[in-house]
């Protein structure tokens, strides 16, 4: 799906859906870092007006999912609590800096745009896994709300993608990506089956 490389171990579903109010607090933790994470790139790229109002509308996209996400929780009487260590985002910026080392010299916003991008395929893929196994449990509302999310997180994929690709040529980002998406599918391997969003 998209560009990844390692589809998710498809025992997730069964581990996710058997701690779902682990998954859905760690989806509203995603959704925050992902909303602060575009903010922060917005706020450091003053040079780039273009990738910088795009990344604010995708900020504002997220921000509108905490709500929902919220809203979901609630529904549950499940409260937010305190987030984990996001292993698999920090893991996979690691692997992007050391992979970058002795390479000439790239805008530093390349590989915070694809990693980004990878992280929304990685999103979109598991939330539609997700709406597929809600479904088949009657959980017809939430599946329809992984239904709506899995469109937006395609469509965020495409503009990070495309904004990348607006800063150092078709060739060049589509090439930097691929690499970044072995680098992830490699990681998801290693991770396993673990009730959140991404790990």
């Amino acid at each position: 799906m998209l560009c990844l490389t390692c589809p998710t171990d498809p025992r997730w579903v069964d581990v996710a859906l058997g701690d779902l109010a682990t998954l859905l607090r760690d989806h509203v933790h995603c959704e925050i870092k992902a909303a602060s994470n575009a903010l922060s790139l917005a706020a450091r790229a003053p040079e780039h007006p273009v990738i910088a109002r795009a990344l604010v509308a995708m900020a504002a996209d997220e921000v509108e999912h905490v709500g929902v996400m919220m809203d979901v929780l609630t529904k549950r009487g499940l409260g937010l609590g305190a987030p984990d260590t996001d292993e698999y985002a920090a893991e996979l910026r690691k692997v992007a800096a050391a992979s970058a080392k002795g390479r000439p010299m790239e805008p530093w916003l390349l590989d915070r745009l694809l990693v980004g991008a990878i992280i929304e395929a990685r999103s979109c893929e598991r939330f539609r896994l997700l709406c597929d196994g809600l479904a088949a449990r009657g959980e017809a509302e939430l599946a329809k709300l992984y239904d709506e999310l899995f469109a937006v997180e395609a469509r965020h994929f495409r503009v990070l993608a495309e904004l990348a690709e607006g800063l150092v040529g078709e060739a060049k980002a589509k090439a930097r990506l691929a690499e970044l998406a072995r680098a992830e599918g490699d990681l998801v391997a290693r991770l396993g089956a673990r009730a959140t969003m991404h790990g």
